[in-house]
């Protein structure tokens, strides 16, 4: 099993896309009530990665990292500060804000493709009956793969760090060799539960389940909703706490149920999320 000893020095990290469509799409889309403010920002989820930053160092008790971030409650210092990055604001980029526990903060900038700006929105953003749907915008799924090993909670799978290894052990096993590779590979607690996979938040077609202690995985069949709906893993269960996550259950796309690795079905179709990518059609792939 693999565990997670805590390096000797690493970073907090967000990766987020800047895509000057997005404004544009929001209204074009008509996503207006459910996608989160700041709306007229090119940077996707803008907030959701601020305050994710900020739990994280409040978690590792970095006070002058915790000092940085508050000052950049007002939302367009924080823009700012990625501005000074950006090459080019007439193409679409992904960033990786890195911050130390001194409060040191660096941005990375690479290209990105273009996309759909379909793909930024929760499926269930975008009105019934309009011509262009999310479920489109990705002609061809990603595989996604189970991990061969139980991998261990801890804060850096809670919070996304520059300590990776046991992502990039579970890509490995997965035989994923790309970062650009449509696949994905599933992290599995000890228990058997699905955490999140290795660069994505996953979401499942689930009947939701009633009663009894909330995240619960046994439940009697009556007390499950007649009705499947999209599920996505609780934080108990060790995954991260991601803002594509964040918003998909903010904005009722999906609801918080534990997901066992031995519930999968072979071409299952699902969904998975990223602060770059957004969300992206996938399907589970048990047999080789």
């Amino acid at each position: 099993m693999m565990t997670s000893q805590p390096p000797e020095s690493f970073q907090i990290i967000s990766s987020l896309r800047y895509d000057p469509d997005l404004p544009g799409a929001i209204v074009q889309y008509h996503a207006e009530d459910s996608y989160p403010d700041p709306k007229d920002s090119p940077y996707y989820l803008l907030r959701y990665h601020r305050d994710r930053l900020l739990n994280a160092a409040i978690h590792f008790n970095w006070p002058e990292a915790i000092t940085f971030l508050q000052k950049k409650q007002d939302l367009s210092q924080f823009a700012q500060t990625l501005d000074a990055s950006i090459p080019d604001r007439t193409k679409p980029w992904r960033l990786r804000v890195a911050l130390d526990r001194n409060g040191t903060c660096s941005v990375d900038v690479h290209p990105v493709a273009p996309c759909s700006p379909l793909i930024l929105f929760a499926p269930s953003s975008v009105p019934e009956g309009t011509t262009s749907r999310p479920e489109t915008a990705t002609p061809t799924p990603w595989r996604l793969y189970v991990d061969s090993q139980p991998t261990t909670p801890s804060a850096f799978t809670t919070h996304k760090t520059t300590a990776r290894d046991e992502y990039a052990a579970a890509r490995q096993r997965a035989g994923i060799t790309s970062p650009q590779e449509p696949a994905e590979v599933l992290l599995v607690n000890g228990k058997g539960e699905v955490m999140e996979g290795s660069i994505t938040t996953p979401y499942f077609r689930r009947r939701r389940r009633r009663g009894g202690a909330a995240g619960s995985a046994v439940v009697d069949k009556e007390e499950e909703s007649e009705t499947p709906d999209w599920v996505t893993p609780p934080l108990s269960s060790g995954g991260n706490a991601g803002t594509t996550r964040r918003y998909a259950l903010e904005h009722g796309f999906c609801v918080e149920q534990v997901v066992r690795a031995e519930e999968l079905v072979d071409g299952e179709e699902c969904w998975l999320s990223n602060g770059v990518r957004g969300f992206i059609r996938a399907v589970v792939v048990l047999k080789r």
